[in-house]
Protein backbone atom coordinates (compact mmCIF):
# COMPACT_ATOMS: atom_id res chain seq x y z
CA UNK A 1 0.00 0.00 0.00
CA UNK A 2 1.36 3.41 -1.03
CA UNK A 3 2.46 5.69 1.77
CA UNK A 4 0.23 8.80 1.99
CA UNK A 5 1.91 12.14 1.34
CA UNK A 6 2.61 14.29 4.36
CA UNK A 7 0.93 17.67 3.64
CA UNK A 8 3.06 19.64 6.08
CA UNK A 9 6.35 17.82 5.47
CA UNK A 10 9.36 20.17 5.54
CA UNK A 11 11.01 20.76 2.11
CA UNK A 12 14.45 19.98 3.58
CA UNK A 13 13.34 16.42 4.21
CA UNK A 14 12.37 15.80 0.53
CA UNK A 15 14.85 18.06 -1.29
CA UNK A 16 18.42 16.62 -1.30
CA UNK A 17 19.93 19.99 -2.25
CA UNK A 18 18.19 21.80 0.57
CA UNK A 19 19.32 19.08 2.94
CA UNK A 20 22.92 19.45 1.78
CA UNK A 21 22.83 23.20 2.34
CA UNK A 22 21.46 22.95 5.89
CA UNK A 23 23.90 23.87 8.68
CA UNK A 24 25.56 20.84 10.22
CA UNK A 25 24.13 19.74 13.56
CA UNK A 26 25.86 21.04 16.68
CA UNK A 27 27.54 23.82 14.65
CA UNK A 28 29.66 26.10 16.84
CA UNK A 29 29.52 29.88 16.58
CA UNK A 30 33.02 30.01 15.00
CA UNK A 31 32.10 27.34 12.43
CA UNK A 32 28.90 29.19 11.63
CA UNK A 33 30.83 32.43 11.05
CA UNK A 34 33.31 30.70 8.73
CA UNK A 35 30.48 29.02 6.81
CA UNK A 36 28.63 32.28 6.30
CA UNK A 37 31.83 33.99 5.11
CA UNK A 38 32.44 31.20 2.60
CA UNK A 39 28.84 31.40 1.36
CA UNK A 40 29.15 35.17 1.03
CA UNK A 41 32.38 34.83 -0.97
CA UNK A 42 30.82 32.19 -3.23
CA UNK A 43 27.84 34.47 -3.86
CA UNK A 44 30.16 37.37 -4.65
CA UNK A 45 32.04 35.28 -7.22
CA UNK A 46 28.79 34.01 -8.73
CA UNK A 47 27.37 37.53 -8.97
CA UNK A 48 30.62 38.67 -10.60
CA UNK A 49 30.37 35.96 -13.25
CA UNK A 50 26.74 36.88 -13.90
CA UNK A 51 27.74 40.51 -14.31
CA UNK A 52 30.53 39.58 -16.72
CA UNK A 53 28.08 37.57 -18.83
CA UNK A 54 25.60 40.47 -18.86
CA UNK A 55 28.38 42.88 -19.84
CA UNK A 56 29.58 40.52 -22.60
CA UNK A 57 26.05 40.21 -23.94
CA UNK A 58 25.64 43.98 -23.83
CA UNK A 59 28.97 44.47 -25.61
CA UNK A 60 27.95 42.02 -28.34
CA UNK A 61 24.82 44.04 -28.92
CA UNK A 62 26.76 47.29 -28.93
CA UNK A 63 29.65 45.95 -31.08
CA UNK A 64 28.37 42.93 -32.97
CA UNK A 65 30.97 40.60 -34.44
CA UNK A 66 30.40 38.26 -37.34
CA UNK A 67 32.54 35.20 -37.95
CA UNK A 68 32.52 33.66 -41.42
CA UNK A 69 34.22 30.41 -42.38
CA UNK A 70 35.22 29.83 -46.02
CA UNK A 71 35.21 26.11 -46.77
CA UNK A 72 35.82 23.92 -49.80
CA UNK A 73 38.38 21.56 -51.29
CA UNK A 74 41.81 22.74 -52.38
CA UNK A 75 41.77 25.08 -55.40
CA UNK A 76 38.03 25.69 -55.10
CA UNK A 77 38.48 29.47 -54.94
CA UNK A 78 38.55 30.08 -51.18
CA UNK A 79 41.60 32.33 -51.12
CA UNK A 80 40.30 34.27 -54.12
CA UNK A 81 37.00 34.85 -52.31
CA UNK A 82 38.91 36.17 -49.31
CA UNK A 83 40.89 38.46 -51.63
CA UNK A 84 37.61 39.80 -53.01
CA UNK A 85 36.47 40.65 -49.47
CA UNK A 86 39.80 42.42 -48.92
CA UNK A 87 39.48 44.31 -52.19
CA UNK A 88 35.99 45.51 -51.21
CA UNK A 89 36.52 46.31 -47.54
CA UNK A 90 40.27 46.84 -47.09
CA UNK A 91 41.11 48.37 -50.45
CA UNK A 92 44.16 50.37 -49.31
CA UNK A 93 45.78 47.34 -47.66
CA UNK A 94 45.02 45.17 -50.70
CA UNK A 95 46.67 47.65 -53.04
CA UNK A 96 49.66 48.00 -50.72
CA UNK A 97 50.21 44.22 -50.92
CA UNK A 98 50.07 43.98 -54.71
CA UNK A 99 53.81 44.39 -55.25
CA UNK A 100 54.45 41.45 -52.92
CA UNK A 101 52.58 39.16 -55.33
CA UNK A 102 55.04 39.86 -58.16
CA UNK A 103 57.30 36.91 -57.31
CA UNK A 104 54.30 34.57 -56.99
CA UNK A 105 52.98 35.64 -60.40
CA UNK A 106 56.43 35.13 -61.91
CA UNK A 107 56.53 31.62 -60.44
CA UNK A 108 53.04 30.84 -61.78
CA UNK A 109 54.09 31.91 -65.27
CA UNK A 110 57.40 30.05 -65.22
CA UNK A 111 55.73 26.85 -64.03
CA UNK A 112 53.14 27.04 -66.80
CA UNK A 113 55.87 27.45 -69.44
CA UNK A 114 57.90 24.59 -68.05
CA UNK A 115 54.79 22.43 -67.84
CA UNK A 116 54.36 22.94 -71.59
CA UNK A 117 58.00 22.04 -72.24
CA UNK A 118 57.57 18.85 -70.22
CA UNK A 119 54.38 17.97 -72.09
CA UNK A 120 55.78 18.47 -75.61
CA UNK A 121 59.21 16.96 -75.00
CA UNK A 122 60.16 13.87 -76.97
CA UNK A 123 60.48 11.90 -73.71
CA UNK A 124 56.86 12.70 -72.76
CA UNK A 125 55.62 10.52 -75.62
CA UNK A 126 56.26 7.54 -73.36
CA UNK A 127 53.17 6.37 -71.37
CA UNK A 128 53.00 7.86 -67.92
CA UNK A 129 50.65 6.65 -65.20
CA UNK A 130 50.40 10.06 -63.61
CA UNK A 131 49.36 11.77 -66.83
CA UNK A 132 45.69 11.53 -65.98
CA UNK A 133 45.83 13.46 -62.76
CA UNK A 134 46.20 17.05 -61.77
CA UNK A 135 49.81 18.16 -61.48
CA UNK A 136 51.53 20.37 -58.97
CA UNK A 137 51.09 23.36 -61.23
CA UNK A 138 47.35 23.00 -61.06
CA UNK A 139 46.97 22.03 -64.73
CA UNK A 140 43.61 20.53 -65.57
CA UNK A 141 44.05 17.09 -67.11
CA UNK A 142 41.24 14.90 -68.35
CA UNK A 143 40.46 11.63 -66.62
CA UNK A 144 40.05 9.89 -69.95
CA UNK A 145 43.23 8.04 -70.93
CA UNK A 146 44.68 8.82 -74.31
CA UNK A 147 44.35 6.01 -76.80
CA UNK A 148 47.59 4.58 -78.11
CA UNK A 149 46.03 4.62 -81.59
CA UNK A 150 46.01 8.42 -81.69
CA UNK A 151 48.88 9.85 -83.68
CA UNK A 152 51.37 11.92 -81.72
CA UNK A 153 52.08 15.43 -82.92
CA UNK A 154 55.76 16.31 -82.78
CA UNK A 155 56.95 19.83 -82.01
CA UNK A 156 59.79 20.44 -84.49
CA UNK A 157 61.08 23.51 -82.65
CA UNK A 158 61.18 21.82 -79.24
CA UNK A 159 65.01 21.73 -79.05
CA UNK A 160 65.18 25.48 -79.80
CA UNK A 161 62.47 26.24 -77.22
CA UNK A 162 64.19 24.09 -74.60
CA UNK A 163 67.54 25.80 -75.19
CA UNK A 164 66.13 29.35 -75.29
CA UNK A 165 64.10 28.82 -72.12
CA UNK A 166 66.81 27.03 -70.15
CA UNK A 167 67.32 30.13 -67.89
CA UNK A 168 63.80 29.57 -66.53
CA UNK A 169 64.96 26.40 -64.78
CA UNK A 170 67.40 28.29 -62.56
CA UNK A 171 64.90 31.14 -62.10
CA UNK A 172 62.23 28.75 -60.91
CA UNK A 173 64.62 27.27 -58.37
CA UNK A 174 65.51 30.77 -57.14
CA UNK A 175 61.84 31.71 -56.76
CA UNK A 176 61.09 28.48 -54.90
CA UNK A 177 64.02 29.06 -52.55
CA UNK A 178 62.78 32.59 -51.94
CA UNK A 179 59.23 31.42 -51.27
CA UNK A 180 59.93 28.24 -49.36
CA UNK A 181 62.18 25.90 -47.45
CA UNK A 182 62.58 22.28 -48.54
CA UNK A 183 63.75 21.05 -45.14
CA UNK A 184 61.26 22.35 -42.59
CA UNK A 185 57.50 22.37 -42.31
CA UNK A 186 57.15 24.90 -39.49
CA UNK A 187 57.76 28.67 -39.71
CA UNK A 188 61.14 29.80 -38.40
CA UNK A 189 62.25 32.97 -40.17
CA UNK A 190 61.26 35.70 -42.60
CA UNK A 191 63.00 36.81 -45.75
CA UNK A 192 64.66 40.26 -45.73
CA UNK A 193 62.38 43.28 -46.05
CA UNK A 194 64.13 44.18 -49.32
CA UNK A 195 64.66 41.02 -51.38
CA UNK A 196 68.27 40.41 -52.34
CA UNK A 197 67.73 38.10 -55.29
CA UNK A 198 71.43 37.34 -55.63
CA UNK A 199 71.31 35.64 -52.23
CA UNK A 200 69.13 32.91 -53.72
CA UNK A 201 71.17 32.35 -56.87
CA UNK A 202 73.28 29.24 -57.40
CA UNK A 203 71.77 27.45 -54.43
CA UNK A 204 72.98 30.01 -51.91
CA UNK A 205 69.97 30.17 -49.63
CA UNK A 206 71.59 30.11 -46.20
CA UNK A 207 69.60 32.70 -44.30
CA UNK A 208 70.04 33.48 -40.62
CA UNK A 209 67.06 32.69 -38.45
CA UNK A 210 65.26 35.84 -37.38
CA UNK A 211 63.69 35.95 -33.94
CA UNK A 212 60.33 37.69 -33.59
CA UNK A 213 59.26 40.18 -30.97
CA UNK A 214 57.70 37.48 -28.81
CA UNK A 215 60.99 35.57 -28.60
CA UNK A 216 59.79 32.86 -30.97
CA UNK A 217 61.29 32.30 -34.40
CA UNK A 218 59.58 34.43 -37.01
CA UNK A 219 57.69 32.64 -39.82
CA UNK A 220 58.69 31.72 -43.35
CA UNK A 221 57.08 30.04 -46.31
CA UNK A 222 57.30 26.29 -46.69
CA UNK A 223 56.83 23.56 -49.25
CA UNK A 224 56.10 19.97 -48.26
CA UNK A 225 59.23 18.21 -46.98
CA UNK A 226 58.56 15.26 -49.29
CA UNK A 227 59.30 17.43 -52.34
CA UNK A 228 61.69 15.72 -54.74
CA UNK A 229 62.67 16.48 -58.35
CA UNK A 230 60.63 15.03 -61.20
CA UNK A 231 61.00 15.76 -64.91
CA UNK A 232 57.23 16.15 -65.28
CA UNK A 233 56.93 18.57 -62.40
CA UNK A 234 57.24 22.21 -63.48
CA UNK A 235 59.24 22.86 -60.34
CA UNK A 236 62.22 20.85 -61.51
CA UNK A 237 64.86 20.55 -64.20
CA UNK A 238 64.10 20.32 -67.86
CA UNK A 239 64.61 16.87 -69.35
CA UNK A 240 67.92 16.51 -71.11
CA UNK A 241 67.84 16.04 -74.87
CA UNK A 242 67.49 12.40 -75.76
CA UNK A 243 67.69 11.35 -72.12
CA UNK A 244 65.25 9.21 -70.21
CA UNK A 245 63.09 10.37 -67.34
CA UNK A 246 62.84 8.61 -64.02
CA UNK A 247 59.55 10.15 -62.96
CA UNK A 248 58.55 10.28 -59.34
CA UNK A 249 54.76 10.32 -59.19
CA UNK A 250 54.73 11.36 -55.57
CA UNK A 251 56.33 14.68 -56.31
CA UNK A 252 53.86 15.70 -58.97
CA UNK A 253 51.18 16.67 -56.51
CA UNK A 254 53.43 18.88 -54.42
CA UNK A 255 53.24 22.62 -54.82
CA UNK A 256 54.79 25.61 -53.15
CA UNK A 257 52.76 26.73 -50.16
CA UNK A 258 52.88 29.48 -47.59
CA UNK A 259 52.08 28.84 -43.94
CA UNK A 260 49.29 30.98 -42.53
CA UNK A 261 51.61 32.61 -39.97
CA UNK A 262 54.19 33.60 -42.56
CA UNK A 263 54.81 37.28 -43.18
CA UNK A 264 55.85 36.56 -46.76
CA UNK A 265 54.24 39.70 -48.18
CA UNK A 266 56.59 41.86 -46.13
CA UNK A 267 59.52 39.91 -47.51
CA UNK A 268 58.58 40.82 -51.07
CA UNK A 269 57.51 44.40 -50.48
CA UNK A 270 60.17 46.87 -51.56
CA UNK A 271 59.74 49.26 -48.67
CA UNK A 272 60.68 52.79 -49.69
CA UNK A 273 63.07 51.62 -52.35
CA UNK A 274 60.64 52.25 -55.20
CA UNK A 275 60.25 55.87 -54.08
CA UNK A 276 63.96 56.67 -53.88
CA UNK A 277 65.41 58.88 -56.63
CA UNK A 278 68.49 57.53 -58.41
CA UNK A 279 70.41 60.68 -57.58
CA UNK A 280 69.92 64.21 -56.29
CA UNK A 281 70.11 65.53 -59.87
CA UNK A 282 67.22 63.58 -61.36
CA UNK A 283 63.58 62.86 -60.63
CA UNK A 284 63.83 59.37 -62.10
CA UNK A 285 62.70 56.75 -59.58
CA UNK A 286 64.83 53.75 -58.69
CA UNK A 287 62.99 50.43 -58.77
CA UNK A 288 63.43 46.69 -59.02
CA UNK A 289 64.13 47.08 -62.75
CA UNK A 290 67.50 48.62 -61.78
CA UNK A 291 68.53 45.52 -59.82
CA UNK A 292 70.40 43.21 -62.26
CA UNK A 293 69.65 40.15 -60.08
CA UNK A 294 65.88 40.77 -60.09
CA UNK A 295 64.00 37.91 -61.84
CA UNK A 296 62.26 40.31 -64.20
CA UNK A 297 65.45 40.49 -66.33
CA UNK A 298 65.45 36.73 -66.96
CA UNK A 299 61.75 36.79 -67.78
CA UNK A 300 62.13 39.78 -70.05
CA UNK A 301 64.93 38.11 -71.99
CA UNK A 302 62.81 34.95 -72.38
CA UNK A 303 59.61 36.74 -73.37
CA UNK A 304 59.84 36.13 -77.12
CA UNK A 305 60.59 32.38 -76.85
CA UNK A 306 57.74 32.02 -74.33
CA UNK A 307 55.33 33.77 -76.70
CA UNK A 308 56.48 31.63 -79.62
CA UNK A 309 56.06 28.44 -77.57
CA UNK A 310 52.55 29.33 -76.41
CA UNK A 311 51.39 30.36 -79.92
CA UNK A 312 52.98 27.41 -81.76
CA UNK A 313 50.15 25.40 -83.45
CA UNK A 314 52.01 22.12 -82.96
CA UNK A 315 52.30 22.86 -79.23
CA UNK A 316 48.57 23.61 -79.02
CA UNK A 317 47.78 20.35 -80.82
CA UNK A 318 50.09 18.33 -78.55
CA UNK A 319 48.44 19.78 -75.46
CA UNK A 320 45.03 18.87 -76.88
CA UNK A 321 46.19 15.33 -77.54
CA UNK A 322 47.39 15.03 -73.95
CA UNK A 323 44.15 16.67 -72.75
CA UNK A 324 46.04 19.36 -70.86
CA UNK A 325 44.03 22.56 -70.40
CA UNK A 326 46.33 25.13 -68.90
CA UNK A 327 43.62 27.77 -69.26
CA UNK A 328 41.75 26.11 -66.40
CA UNK A 329 44.70 26.08 -64.03
CA UNK A 330 45.10 28.44 -61.11
CA UNK A 331 47.71 31.10 -61.76
CA UNK A 332 47.21 31.13 -65.53
CA UNK A 333 49.13 34.05 -67.08
CA UNK A 334 50.20 32.66 -70.47
CA UNK A 335 47.87 35.07 -72.30
CA UNK A 336 49.63 37.97 -70.54
CA UNK A 337 53.28 37.12 -71.25
CA UNK A 338 54.21 40.48 -72.81
CA UNK A 339 52.70 42.46 -69.95
CA UNK A 340 53.96 40.24 -67.10
CA UNK A 341 57.54 40.17 -68.42
CA UNK A 342 57.80 43.93 -68.91
CA UNK A 343 60.64 45.44 -66.87
CA UNK A 344 58.33 47.75 -64.95
CA UNK A 345 55.45 45.34 -64.56
CA UNK A 346 53.30 46.06 -61.51
CA UNK A 347 50.57 43.53 -60.56
CA UNK A 348 46.98 44.64 -61.12
CA UNK A 349 44.05 43.75 -58.88
CA UNK A 350 43.05 41.04 -61.34
CA UNK A 351 46.58 39.60 -61.34
CA UNK A 352 46.53 39.25 -57.56
CA UNK A 353 43.12 37.58 -57.69
CA UNK A 354 44.37 35.04 -60.24
CA UNK A 355 47.75 34.37 -58.58
CA UNK A 356 48.10 30.96 -56.98
CA UNK A 357 50.04 30.30 -53.78
CA UNK A 358 48.79 27.46 -51.63
CA UNK A 359 48.27 28.48 -48.01
CA UNK A 360 48.46 25.92 -45.21
CA UNK A 361 46.74 26.33 -41.87
CA UNK A 362 44.01 28.88 -41.16
CA UNK A 363 44.16 32.48 -42.38
CA UNK A 364 42.14 35.08 -40.47
CA UNK A 365 41.27 38.54 -41.75
CA UNK A 366 39.28 41.19 -39.88
CA UNK A 367 37.23 43.97 -41.45
CA UNK A 368 35.08 46.75 -40.03
CA UNK A 369 32.07 46.98 -42.31
CA UNK A 370 29.53 49.79 -42.06
CA UNK A 371 26.03 48.56 -41.33
CA UNK A 372 24.39 51.94 -40.96
CA UNK A 373 25.52 55.57 -40.88
CA UNK A 374 26.82 55.37 -37.32
CA UNK A 375 27.40 51.69 -36.82
CA UNK A 376 30.21 49.34 -37.85
CA UNK A 377 30.28 45.57 -37.57
CA UNK A 378 33.53 43.65 -37.20
CA UNK A 379 33.86 40.73 -39.57
CA UNK A 380 36.33 37.93 -39.02
CA UNK A 381 36.75 35.73 -42.08
CA UNK A 382 38.66 32.45 -41.88
CA UNK A 383 40.16 30.74 -44.93
CA UNK A 384 41.14 27.19 -44.07
CA UNK A 385 43.17 24.69 -46.06
CA UNK A 386 40.99 22.45 -48.21
CA UNK A 387 43.28 19.49 -48.85
CA UNK A 388 42.19 16.29 -47.16
CA UNK A 389 45.02 16.32 -44.65
CA UNK A 390 44.03 19.84 -43.53
CA UNK A 391 40.28 19.39 -43.03
CA UNK A 392 40.73 18.26 -39.43
CA UNK A 393 41.48 21.93 -38.65
CA UNK A 394 37.92 22.97 -39.54
CA UNK A 395 36.06 21.63 -36.51
CA UNK A 396 37.44 24.04 -33.85
CA UNK A 397 35.98 26.94 -35.84
CA UNK A 398 32.45 25.50 -35.96
CA UNK A 399 31.56 26.45 -32.39
CA UNK A 400 30.77 30.16 -32.70
CA UNK A 401 30.76 30.77 -36.44
CA UNK A 402 27.83 32.80 -37.82
CA UNK A 403 27.99 31.82 -41.47
CA UNK A 404 29.78 29.50 -43.87
CA UNK A 405 30.64 30.24 -47.47
CA UNK A 406 31.17 26.87 -49.15
CA UNK A 407 32.85 26.77 -52.57
CA UNK A 408 32.34 23.90 -54.99
CA UNK A 409 34.24 24.17 -58.32
CA UNK A 410 31.67 22.66 -60.67
CA UNK A 411 34.04 22.89 -63.65
CA UNK A 412 36.14 20.13 -62.06
CA UNK A 413 33.78 17.28 -62.98
CA UNK A 414 36.49 15.68 -65.15
CA UNK A 415 39.40 16.13 -62.73
CA UNK A 416 40.75 14.20 -59.75
CA UNK A 417 42.13 15.20 -56.36
CA UNK A 418 45.84 15.96 -56.33
CA UNK A 419 46.15 14.04 -53.05
CA UNK A 420 44.12 11.04 -54.28
CA UNK A 421 44.00 10.41 -58.05
CA UNK A 422 41.29 7.80 -57.55
CA UNK A 423 38.73 10.40 -56.39
CA UNK A 424 36.82 12.68 -58.74
CA UNK A 425 37.01 16.31 -57.57
CA UNK A 426 33.31 16.99 -57.98
CA UNK A 427 32.32 13.79 -56.17
CA UNK A 428 34.64 14.88 -53.35
CA UNK A 429 32.92 18.28 -53.22
CA UNK A 430 29.51 16.61 -52.99
CA UNK A 431 30.63 14.39 -50.09
CA UNK A 432 32.27 17.33 -48.35
CA UNK A 433 29.12 19.42 -48.82
CA UNK A 434 26.99 16.64 -47.33
CA UNK A 435 29.24 16.40 -44.26
CA UNK A 436 29.04 20.15 -43.67
CA UNK A 437 25.26 20.58 -44.00
CA UNK A 438 24.55 17.51 -41.84
CA UNK A 439 26.88 18.60 -39.02
CA UNK A 440 24.79 19.28 -35.92
CA UNK A 441 27.31 21.83 -34.63
CA UNK A 442 26.36 23.97 -37.65
CA UNK A 443 22.59 23.59 -37.30
CA UNK A 444 22.02 27.31 -36.68
CA UNK A 445 24.70 28.60 -39.03
CA UNK A 446 23.72 30.39 -42.23
CA UNK A 447 25.21 28.70 -45.30
CA UNK A 448 25.96 30.29 -48.66
CA UNK A 449 26.98 27.93 -51.45
CA UNK A 450 29.15 29.21 -54.29
CA UNK A 451 28.98 26.90 -57.31
CA UNK A 452 32.24 28.32 -58.56
CA UNK A 453 34.25 28.49 -61.78
CA UNK A 454 31.21 28.74 -64.04
CA UNK A 455 33.34 30.57 -66.61
CA UNK A 456 35.59 27.52 -66.92
CA UNK A 457 32.53 25.26 -66.99
CA UNK A 458 31.10 27.17 -69.95
CA UNK A 459 34.39 26.98 -71.86
CA UNK A 460 34.79 23.27 -71.10
CA UNK A 461 31.30 22.35 -72.28
CA UNK A 462 31.70 24.50 -75.37
CA UNK A 463 34.93 22.65 -76.23
CA UNK A 464 32.99 19.37 -76.34
CA UNK A 465 33.73 17.79 -72.95
CA UNK A 466 30.63 15.82 -71.97
CA UNK A 467 29.46 15.65 -68.36
CA UNK A 468 27.84 12.22 -68.87
CA UNK A 469 31.26 10.68 -69.61
CA UNK A 470 32.36 11.51 -66.07
CA UNK A 471 28.99 11.49 -64.24
CA UNK A 472 26.89 8.77 -65.91
CA UNK A 473 23.78 9.72 -63.92
CA UNK A 474 23.50 12.89 -65.97
CA UNK A 475 22.32 10.66 -68.78
CA UNK A 476 21.49 12.00 -72.23
CA UNK A 477 20.42 15.47 -71.13
CA UNK A 478 21.69 18.43 -73.20
CA UNK A 479 25.36 19.10 -72.63
CA UNK A 480 25.01 22.91 -72.52
CA UNK A 481 25.74 25.37 -69.73
CA UNK A 482 22.11 26.09 -68.83
CA UNK A 483 21.20 22.44 -68.31
CA UNK A 484 24.47 21.39 -66.67
CA UNK A 485 24.54 24.34 -64.24
CA UNK A 486 20.89 23.72 -63.37
CA UNK A 487 21.71 20.04 -62.73
CA UNK A 488 24.47 20.96 -60.29
CA UNK A 489 22.30 23.65 -58.66
CA UNK A 490 19.54 21.11 -57.98
CA UNK A 491 21.95 18.34 -56.96
CA UNK A 492 23.67 20.41 -54.26
CA UNK A 493 20.34 21.91 -53.19
CA UNK A 494 18.73 18.49 -52.78
CA UNK A 495 21.62 17.32 -50.59
CA UNK A 496 20.96 20.25 -48.25
CA UNK A 497 17.22 19.54 -48.26
CA UNK A 498 17.74 15.83 -47.52
CA UNK A 499 20.61 15.86 -45.04
CA UNK A 500 20.60 19.31 -43.43
CA UNK A 501 20.47 19.35 -39.63
CA UNK A 502 18.27 22.48 -39.91
CA UNK A 503 16.23 22.90 -43.09
CA UNK A 504 14.92 26.28 -41.89
CA UNK A 505 18.30 27.97 -41.71
CA UNK A 506 19.26 30.80 -44.06
CA UNK A 507 20.56 29.07 -47.19
CA UNK A 508 21.44 30.55 -50.58
CA UNK A 509 23.09 29.21 -53.75
CA UNK A 510 25.04 31.39 -56.19
CA UNK A 511 26.64 30.51 -59.51
CA UNK A 512 29.98 32.30 -59.36
CA UNK A 513 33.33 32.98 -60.98
CA UNK A 514 35.13 34.57 -58.06
CA UNK A 515 37.93 35.95 -60.24
CA UNK A 516 35.28 38.20 -61.84
CA UNK A 517 35.41 41.26 -59.58
CA UNK A 518 32.27 42.99 -60.81
CA UNK A 519 29.96 39.97 -60.54
CA UNK A 520 31.50 38.75 -57.31
CA UNK A 521 31.20 42.20 -55.68
CA UNK A 522 27.44 42.12 -56.26
CA UNK A 523 27.16 38.60 -54.85
CA UNK A 524 29.29 39.44 -51.81
CA UNK A 525 27.13 42.50 -51.17
CA UNK A 526 24.01 40.32 -51.12
CA UNK A 527 25.72 37.69 -48.96
CA UNK A 528 26.93 40.36 -46.56
CA UNK A 529 23.43 41.81 -46.11
CA UNK A 530 21.93 38.36 -45.48
CA UNK A 531 24.54 37.45 -42.87
CA UNK A 532 24.25 40.79 -41.08
CA UNK A 533 20.44 40.59 -40.95
CA UNK A 534 20.44 37.06 -39.55
CA UNK A 535 23.16 37.91 -37.02
CA UNK A 536 21.35 41.00 -35.73
CA UNK A 537 18.16 38.98 -35.33
CA UNK A 538 20.04 36.42 -33.25
CA UNK A 539 21.58 39.16 -31.10
CA UNK A 540 18.18 40.66 -30.30
CA UNK A 541 16.89 37.21 -29.32
CA UNK A 542 19.72 36.74 -26.78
Amino acid sequence: MARPLEPNRRRSLSDPLAAALMPPPNESAADRERRLEAESEAKRVSDGIDEMLRAEKKEKKAKPEIKVLILGQSESGKSTTLKQFQLMHATAAFHADRIAWRAVIYLNLVRSVRRILDAVSFESDQPDEAEDQETASGCAISLTRQSSAISVTRVPKYPQYRHALEPLRELEERLIRMLSSPNEDEPTHTAPSKPDWSTYANGNSNVQVTVGKNGRPAPFITIPPSWTPSPLSPSTSLPSPGGSSNSSSKSKNQEVSVHHTSNWKKAFSLGNRIKSPKSAHTNEIEGWWDDPSDPVHVLNSCAQPMLALWKDPSVKQRLREKRIRLEESSGFFLDEISRITALRYFPSDQDVLKARLKTTGVVEHSFSIAHSQRRFITWKIYDVGGARNQRHAWAPYFEDVNAIIFLAPISAFDQVLAEDPEVNRLEDSLLLWKSVVSNKLLAHVSIILFLNKVDLLQAKLKSGVRLSHHMPRYGDRPNDYENVSSYFYNKFGSIHQTFSSNKEREFKIHLTAVTDTRRTATIIQNVRDIIITVNLKNIHLM
